[in-house]
C-alpha cells in the first residue's frame, strides 16, 4: 500500500517542522535533511500507513524517530570498528620502526641456522616484506606450497628460539641479552 495524495500532501507541507525536529538530534541541517529524505523513502515504501491526514504527521513522527535510533546505532557500530581497526594497526611509521628495533637479533642469526630454504623464505616472507605469492614464483614452487613452508619455517624458528632463549621467547625479546650456545 502507497500513501494517499494527501497524505503526501500533509508530509510535504510539514517538511520545515520536520527538519526543526531533526537537526538538534543530528547536529547539521544536511545530516537532518538526508534523514529526513530516507524517512520520506522508507515511509512511501512502507506497508503501512495512515489513512487519515491527522494521524499522518504523528505517524511520520514516529517513523523519524525510528530513523534516529537506527542512524545512532550505525554511528556507534561505525565508532566501534574504527577504534578497534586503530587499536590493531600502527598510528605511524615511527611506531613501526621502533617495533621493528625491539625484534630479538637472535631470529635474524637463528634463521640462518635452519635448512636453507626455511631461512629463505624467512628472510623473504617475514623479514623483507616479499608478498608469499612473490617468494612462491621466484622459487618456483605453488603459493599452496610455499605457505605450507612459511609455516614450517616459522614453527622451526620457534623451536630454535626457545632452545636458545627460553622464557625470553615468552615475555617478548626487548633487549635481548641472549647468546647463541
Amino acid at each position: 500500500m502507497s500513501l494517499s495524495p494527501e497524505v503526501v500532501e500533509v508530509l510535504v507541507e510539514h517538511h520545515r517542522k520536520f527538519l526543526d525536529f531533526l537537526v538538534p538530534r543530528v547536529g547539521t541541517p544536511e545530516a537532518a535533511e538526508e534523514l529526513l529524505q530516507a524517512a520520506f523513502v522508507k515511509g512511501m515504501e512502507s506497508g503501512s500507513s495512515p489513512r487519515e491526514e491527522d494521524r499522518a504527521v504523528a505517524w511520520f513522527y514516529r517513523l523519524l524517530r525510528n530513523a534516529l535510533v537506527d542512524a545512532h546505532r550505525r554511528k556507534q557500530r561505525e565508532l566501534r570498528a574504527l577504534e578497534a581497526q586503530a587499536a590493531e594497526s600502527p598510528l605511524s611509521t615511527e611506531e613501526v620502526e621502533d617495533l621493528e628495533q625491539t625484534v630479538c637479533g637472535c631470529v635474524t642469526e637463528l634463521a640462518d641456522t635452519l635448512k636453507p630454504e626455511y631461512a629463505a623464505i624467512l628472510q623473504r616472507v617475514d623479514l623483507a616484506g616479499v608478498s608469499l605469492s612473490t617468494f612462491a614464483a621466484e622459487a618456483g614452487i605453488t603459493p599452496n606450497n610455499a605457505a605450507v613452508r612459511l609455516h614450517r619455517a616459522r614453527q622451526a624458528l620457534g623451536r630454535r628460539l626457545v632452545d636458545l632463549c627460553g622464557t625470553c621467547c615468552t615475555h617478548g625479546c626487548v633487549d635481548c641479552t641472549c647468546t647463541p650456545r
